[in-house]
């Protein structure tokens, strides 16, 4: 699945996102999101971002091990086990609902770097958002931490986009900048050219 339509999937499913443990799986399904992401345009990507992507790589990657938790038996951080009181039973069933990956793994492609990075800083500013709401409503120490950890987690993977997206612009502009001054020399040209035309075609009467 292209990276523009995985990121409008999860924007939707953090919108509808009804309990705070959803949040907290969402939020991690985007931070899975903008490692492959980064990832991606490190290996195929423009050139030019490559370097940065590879830090967006390892900054999503970052995130709070969710994963490992899970293929050990766990829910997540704070979890006690499936049969457990903790809080982290809420997210254990969120993360049941993704399946044995996250929803990153079925990124096949990123064809359009510009309109992906723009709509994973979106998604990551709605994380933060949702994940802000999410601790100043809780009175669960567990939950409060996790979203303390997330937002520093998209927070970061926001900034390295941003970077991201203002080397991409950067080119951009450098690139139009060079055509335009390419065609104002091929006019140039065809203009002299013209010139030494007419001058010829004076001197021949």
């Amino acid at each position: 699945m292209d990276a523009e339509r995985l990121i409008g999937v999860t924007r939707r499913a953090l919108a509808g996102s009804g309990e705070a443990w959803d949040v907290i799986a969402e939020a991690w399904q985007a931070q899975a999101l903008a490692q492959a992401i980064g990832d991606r345009l490190a290996l195929s990507g423009p050139p030019e971002l490559r370097g940065e992507a590879r830090d967006l790589g390892e900054t999503g990657g970052r995130g709070w091990g969710l994963p490992e938790a899970r293929e050990a038996g766990g829910g997540g951080p704070g979890f006690d086990g499936p049969g457990g009181g903790g809080p982290g039973r809420e997210l254990f069933g969120a993360e049941v609902r993704f399946g044995d990956g996250s929803r990153a793994r079925q990124l096949s492609s990123v064809s359009d770097a510009r309109g992906a990075l723009t709509g994973l800083a979106e998604l990551l500013g709605e994380v933060g958002i949702a994940l802000v709401a999410v601790a100043c409503a809780t009175d669960e120490e567990g939950l409060y931490w996790q979203c303390i950890e997330a937002i520093d987690a998209a927070d970061e993977a926001g900034d390295r986009v941003a970077g991201l997206l203002r080397r991409l612009v950067a080119q951009e502009q450098e690139r139009a900048r060079k055509e335009t001054r390419e065609r104002q020399r091929q006019q140039e040209a065809e203009r002299e050219r013209e010139r030494r035309r007419d001058h010829g075609r004076g001197r021949g009467r």
